[in-house]
């Protein structure tokens, strides 16, 4: 349960840009969020697969 602090402050930061923004906006901001993931997520990757070389 260490990183329950993190799981709050990302709950909150969604309360509250619910709160700020319109569905539209939601949506776009939601789809720009989950490509900066993939796009992490694919040079941890390749990082990993080139310590390993």
């Amino acid at each position: 349960m260490t990183n329950c602090s993190n799981l709050y402050f990302l709950s909150t930061l969604a309360c509250q840009l619910a709160d700020c923004l319109s569905e539209d906006e939601l949506s776009v901001l939601a789809a720009e969020l989950t490509a900066l993931g993939d796009m992490l997520e694919m040079l941890l990757t390749k990082q990993a697969a080139c310590e390993k070389e």
